[in-house]
């Protein structure tokens, strides 16, 4: 297995480095205002500032298949747990930089400063502060501990899942996920089948429930940061409300059913135990780190250099008041407390380990979405007309990567296809607005953001990848016992199945 692996890679290499190295005259022709362009196309989460001092490669230099080296690290994510676990289990770190060597090394050679520049800038800007998020609030939440008879049935479940997909969008999928997954892995402890719980968790829970507030997903947040009104996203409350109610419904009939098939003499019948929350002071650290995020989406202090990469003092403190609220938990919550909810480090290490490649190789996924119609990918760009291609768009590649520079392309993408020209503040108080477009009855420009908004929020739970507490989910779940399926599998037998469909059928109600 591992000699396959090496040969794969040499081949990505070669496919990489050739085309690449013929193409080195051409990148060092371009000026440095079409550099500027391509980076301009899009921008990342902590807005104008941290792009506009971009040097990074054109995304229109780089052809579609640099992003063999994405490719290779999902499907070693997706089949390596199936045809070699014990291998994964040991080495997924060292797959992690295997992929993220071969793209990151061609790379550097070819494009020199540039490449260097985009690679500081994902780990400086994005990835850094990413998993600073993910670890303050996965050790906060660790230290939250309910107790009490939840038995599991179909009903308990589902409650806890309306509370959940409620709590998301105001303490954010991964907020809401790290504090409730726990309580529902140990009320379903007894139950042989449990794994359809833990999916329709993520479903709900981890995505359709971050859509009604910037402080719920990334991409909201996103827009927020760009003139778009903070509680604008309410307007997506009737089809949250239908999704959510769908999948809810679907998943009690089901649950209904193999709760009819469990032992239910496992169910302990002596006295119930009240419920009670232990570690209450945590919700305090939790609301600081939720403070800080909004913090730094809505004050502006100035900018300091990293490496060449320009970040703001705001963000900067934001992340040193998550790790703060981390250390304050850990200080504060008792080691009994963390040991009877089965907290440990590996999740979240699993979580920093590959996403650290996933991360690397996403670069030129990234760059040649920023490029727009100047792309390998300009088709996808040109193809978005109705809100429903603005959903589905969205939609599909927030599955697979990134779901805040894909909520952003595709808002530019609106902004420039309605409003050219036009300052962005004074485009975007348009595109919110509930004018009829011109030409295209019974639709608003509106509606147009309402699908970017949607597709971006809800089709992260397409894939185990497309929204972050997706995977640490997984992870948790898999550290208690619990056979979680594959890559594919999640898809081919749950996602696909089920959210697709409703996918489609929520086109037709409301696109």
């Amino acid at each position: 297995m591992r000699k396959g692996f090496a040969v794969l890679s040499l081949i990505c290499a070669v496919l990489w480095m050739a085309p690449a190295i013929a193409a080195q005259e051409t990148a060092a022709g371009h000026s440095e205002t079409a550099v500027q362009q391509g980076q301009d196309a899009a921008q990342g989460p902590h807005g104008d500032a941290a792009e506009s001092h971009g040097h990074g490669v054109n995304g229109s230099q780089l052809p579609l298949w640099s992003v063999i080296p994405f490719a290779g690290i999902l499907l070693s994510i997706a089949l390596f747990p199936l045809f070699g676990a014990r291998f994964w289990h040991r080495h997924y770190p060292k797959v992690s930089l295997a992929w993220a060597l071969l793209f990151a090394l061609p790379f550097l050679a070819v494009y020199k400063g540039a490449a260097l520049y985009d690679i500081l800038h994902i780990y400086i800007i994005d990835y850094i502060p990413f998993i600073i998020l993910l670890a303050g609030l996965f050790t906060v939440a660790g230290g939250i501990r309910v107790k009490g008879t939840l038995k599991g049935s179909p009903a308990v479940n589902s409650i806890i899942f309306i509370l959940g997909t409620i709590l998301a969008s105001w303490i954010g999928t991964t907020g809401a996920a790290m504090v409730l997954i726990r309580p529902v892995i140990r009320s379903n402890s007894w139950r042989r089948y449990k794994v359809h719980t833990i999916i329709f968790f993520i479903f709900l829970v981890c995505n359709i429930g971050g859509a009604l507030t910037p402080l719920g997903d990334p991409p909201l947040f996103l827009g927020f940061l760009h003139h778009v009104p903070f509680f604008w996203t309410l307007k997506l409350i009737p089809m949250m409300a239908f999704v959510s109610g769908l999948v809810l419904a679907i998943y009690y009939v089901l649950d209904s059913y193999y709760y009819k098939k469990e032992d239910l003499s496992k169910i302990d019948s002596s006295e119930k135990e009240p419920l009670k929350i232990e570690g209450l002071h945590n919700f305090l650290f939790l609301g600081g780190i939720v403070g800080a995020v909004l913090f730094s989406g809505l004050v502006k202090i100035g900018q300091v250099n990293i490496f060449g990469i320009h970040q703001g003092i705001e963000n900067l403190l934001k992340d040193a008041v998550i790790i703060l609220m981390a250390v304050l938990s850990m200080m504060f919550t008792k080691k009994e407390l963390r040991e009877a909810n089965e907290f440990s480090w590996e999740p979240i290490k699993e979580v920093a380990y590959l996403f650290a490649g996933i991360f690397m190789t996403i670069i030129p996924a990234l760059s040649i979405l920023k490029a727009g119609e100047s792309g390998s990918l300009a088709f996808l760009i040109r193809s978005a007309k109705s809100p429903s291609h603005y959903f589905w768009l969205t939609g599909s590649l927030s599955s697979f990567l990134d779901n805040a520079p894909t909520y952003l392309t595709y808002f530019n993408t609106a902004l420039g296809r309605f409003f050219p020209g036009q300052p962005e503040s004074a485009a975007v108080a348009q595109l919110i607005s509930s004018t009829p477009v011109p030409g295209l009855e019974g639709l608003t420009y509106a509606d147009y953001l309402m699908a970017i908004s949607a597709g971006a929020v809800f089709m992260g739970a397409n894939t185990y990848i497309g929204n972050a507490p997706n995977f640490m989910v997984k992870s948790i779940a898999e550290e208690s016992g619990i056979a979680m399926p594959s890559f594919f599998g999640y898809m081919f037998k749950y996602s696909i199945p089920i959210l697709v469909v409703i996918f489609i059928i929520m086109t037709l109600v409301f696109f």
